[in-house]
């Protein structure tokens, strides 16, 4: 699997939600991306705030390529972008700048992404109930699922 430098920003608190540029890594299928212990699953049908969503907790965020100009945040948003120090090197040369912004970004570690732990919950079988109070939260259609979930 191929790593790419990427901005993500989770989406589920609107344009103040915690954003990251970091490394990440693509499923084979390239639908999941991998990235802070994280599994992003791509939205069949993105919305104006998400392309994709944890398939643990089902918020979600938008995925996008870096920006030259250093803007990635929506302009109605705001916040601090915290930057993976391991990509910090490969980010300057992407960008139209050669100094990070203390201001802009924050320099923190992201975790390995254990893959192996989203197998079982991507195979496990799901039951759909297009309306249940009881949900955990919606998949790709935006129909309510349910993982594990005992009513």
């Amino acid at each position: 699997m191929k790593s790419k430098i990427m901005y993500i920003e989770n989406k589920s608190s609107g344009h103040y939600g915690s954003a990251w540029i970091s490394f990440v890594e693509f499923s084979k299928s390239g639908q999941t991306v991998y990235f802070n212990n994280k599994a992003l699953k791509k939205l069949k049908n993105p919305g104006i705030s998400g392309n994709h969503f944890d398939i643990e907790t089902g918020e979600e965020y938008w995925v996008s390529g870096v920006k030259k100009n250093g803007q990635d945040r929506h302009q109605f948003g705001g916040g601090k972008i915290m930057l993976d120090k391991n990509s910090v090197d490969e980010y300057l040369k992407l960008v139209d700048f050669n100094i990070i912004d203390e201001n802009h970004f924050e320099i923190v570690e992201c975790m390995k992404t254990d893959k192996s732990r989203f197998n079982e919950i991507e195979n496990t079988g799901t039951e759909f109930r297009n309306e249940s109070f009881y949900a955990s939260f919606y998949d790709n259609n935006r129909r309510k699922l349910i993982l594990d979930t005992k009513i």
